[in-house]
């Protein structure tokens, strides 16, 4: 049987693709891509506003305030929003408070929230009187949100792969150099990811090879974690950290195990939800066999190095039909973006089969 349309209007049906569309915008992390659009009672769009990344305005008062800056009132408007207005105290208020005190009047939302601690927004504003329609555009909202809600199930955090290598898939040279591969553009990016990052990790042999400090350089040190610099820096493996390692300091945390999902669950448990994994090849390959990696993005520099350590050793893929496939990602910016003289490759999972 076949599940009914919710009850919509046409201007709020354009309305929740438009909001889908700005959910796009967003950069994928610990939270949610989620886009919003504010109605006027004759379906004329007030204002919209999508929520830009961890620690910054959900989509819901973001749309609020932009109908407030065109000089728009939201009182007895509705809202379409493609995630249930969350109901908690986070980093941010609840949507669903800001939405009692600003006066809307209606509510269209696409996807349940399925997270617990969030859950409960259409419920809290039914209690307030305003008339809620979830489950419009469901499928699209879900599938924008897959890895995250798939993070989010199994109680890890969403783990972003980051990789620079050679055109034919080489991280050092064959005397084992690699600073830099890729150019200043592209280093500048990978700072900016790491400071989206709530945790930043490599392995030992990275910090052996080439004593990195893992710091966020050229970012707003005054904002908080995942939202301008980089958090904890975690580093993965049996081999003993030296003590004058620059790793070493406040934030330092080494985990001496093998074990992807252990670490995974050691993080979460710390309060970690959005991961960076800067390698080296060896800890890329066992979050990639774990099936944990979220996103990717590879830095790929205009040379060839031959013979040298590739970025993604024994995978175990000995057939094409048994590669590792990835569909290229536009959130938060276009899916191949040049940087310089290198390419940057933002990249997803290709979505469940239905």
């Amino acid at each position: 049987m076949s599940t009914p349309t919710p009850s919509i209007s046409g201007a709020e049906a354009t309305a929740m693709l438009r909001a889908l569309d700005l959910a796009g915008r967003g950069v994928r992390g610990a939270n949610p891509l989620v886009g919003a659009v504010v109605l006027s009672a004759d379906g004329a769009i007030l204002g919209e506003g999508y929520h830009r990344g961890a620690g910054t305005m959900h989509a819901e008062p973001a749309a609020l305030a932009d109908t407030r800056s065109r000089g728009n009132d939201p009182r007895g408007a509705t809202m379409v929003v493609t995630l249930e207005p969350c109901n908690h105290t986070g980093r941010t208020g609840p949507c669903s408070e800001a939405l009692i005190d600003a006066g809307v009047a209606r509510v269209v939302y696409a996807a349940a929230d399925i997270n617990g601690a969030a859950a409960g927004g259409a419920r809290r504003l039914g209690e307030a009187g305003i008339q809620c329609v979830g489950g419009v555009e469901a499928a699209l909202s879900y599938q924008l949100n897959e890895r995250w809600s798939a993070a989010l199930i199994a109680q890890r955090p969403f783990v972003t792969l980051k990789s620079a290598q050679s055109l034919d898939g080489r991280v050092a040279a064959a005397d084992g150099s690699s600073q830099w591969i890729t150019g200043a553009e592209a280093r500048a990016d990978g700072h900016r990811i790491r400071a989206l990052a709530d945790a930043v990790l490599v392995g030992t042999g990275t910090v052996l090879a080439d004593d990195p400090r893992l710091t966020a350089r050229g970012i707003n040190r005054d904002a908080p974690a995942g939202a301008g610099r980089a958090g904890l820096r975690v580093v993965m493996g049996r081999t003993p950290v030296p003590e004058g390692a620059a790793i070493r300091g406040e934030g330092f945390l080494h985990l001496p195990t093998r074990d992807v999902q252990g670490v995974l669950g050691e993080l979460y448990g710390r309060g970690v939800r959005h991961l960076l994994v800067e390698g080296g090849p060896r800890i890329a390959s066992a979050f990639l066999q774990a099936g944990v990696v979220d996103e990717l993005v590879s830095f790929v520099a205009p040379l060839v190095l031959g013979d040298g350590a590739p970025a993604f050793p024994e995978l175990g893929v000995a057939t094409l039909d048994h590669a590792i496939r990835w569909m290229l990602d536009d959130a938060g910016g276009p899916g191949v973006q040049q940087l310089g003289a290198d390419v940057r490759l933002h990249l997803r999972p290709p979505p469940s089969a239905p």
